[in-house]
């Protein structure tokens, strides 16, 4: 199967109808093999039952309903765990993506050789109060991530479907789905503008919960990148350098009260020093740090995933 499209839903039962006609009309004058794969996170409006009545017209149609909403990324998991196409679309049902931006994804990855290709909607029917923010977490991601996409959080993207076997989708952490194909070692990214459709039906799942997760889970997965295997090198390191200048501070104001001692200089008792309180808290607060890194890399010497690294061929 050449194709498989998956797309997480939340009440967009009046969207569905249009958008899986135009999909399958788009697939029909490509002449693609395809799925669609629905995913109900946990809909009240009735999707559901849109989605079994349009799976009699189009059998090309999967759907999973989720007992509860999840959120996208629990979807976008799953959708990538079902998914049997050589190539997985990522979209939004909202009517907002559009399907005839398909056949040239699928070109980028099957010919162009790309491990990951993003959407990037230049010209945006969204209100302020979405591109603001949304401008922003792309230039910080950017900034820290070193993957240089313009629009990272585009619900319309294409995966070589050994990105999304390789990769695990959790949290809020669909909006970085681009950073954590690269540290899994999916390099080839790229971006294609695509067109982006003001909303028809339904209304905008953005919330204000995003200024507080985003930030937190893009931290999560710089970190977990990097020393997700190795977290005795961060939280060690950090140790040594805090005790080492908590005792350098200490050994300062030790040596200054012995000096002073000895040359018989008048000098404050080290205890009443705010000086020997802040060494004292350095220090503690490097072997705490310390222990932190030890006590993670036992967890991480225990965990049945400690030995699992992606390989690309085997000759």
């Amino acid at each position: 199967m050449q194709l498989s499209i998956v797309i997480p839903l939340l009440d967009e039962r009046d969207s569905l109808t249009e958008l899986t006609q135009w999909i399958h009309q788009v697939m029909q004058d490509n002449d693609f093999s395809y799925e669609i794969i629905y995913i109900d996170d946990g809909s009240t409006d009735g999707s559901w039952k849109m989605i079994s009545d349009l799976q009699k017209s189009y059998p090309t149609i999967r759907g999973i309903r989720f007992r509860r909403n999840y959120g996208k990324s629990a979807a976008l998991n799953t959708g990538f765990e079902k998914s049997k196409g050589d190539v997985v679309i990522t979209m939004d049902a909202d009517l907002q993506d559009s399907p005839d931006e398909i056949p040239a994804l699928y070109k980028m990855i099957t010919e162009e050789r790309f491990d990951l290709v993003s959407g990037w909607k230049k010209k945006r029917f969204d209100p302020i109060s979405k591109t603001i923010p949304t401008k922003l977490y792309n230039s910080v991601t950017r900034m820290m991530s070193g993957v240089k996409l313009n629009d990272m959080n585009c619900g319309l993207k294409a995966y070589n479907a050994e990105v999304t076997k390789s990769i695990e989708v959790y949290g809020e952490m669909h909006r970085y789905i681009p950073v954590i194909a690269k540290w899994a070692g999916f390099t080839k990214i790229g971006e294609k503008v695509v067109q982006h459709q003001a909303r028809k039906h339904g209304v905008t799942k953005f919330g204000l919960s995003r200024f507080i997760n985003g930030p937190l889970d893009l931290a999560s997965i710089m970190f977990v990148g990097k020393f997700g295997k190795r977290p005795m090198h961060f939280f060690g390191t950090l140790g040594t350098i805090m005790f080492a200048l908590g005792f350098a501070l200490f050994a300062y104001l030790g040596g200054y009260k012995l000096y002073a001692l000895l040359n018989e200089i008048p000098a404050k008792n080290i205890a009443t020093q705010s000086g020997f309180f802040i060494a004292l808290t350095a220090m503690i607060i490097g072997v705490q740090l310390f222990v932190t890194g030890f006590l993670a890399e036992l967890v991480t010497r225990n965990a049945p995933e400690r030995n699992r690294y992606h390989i690309r061929e085997i000759i």
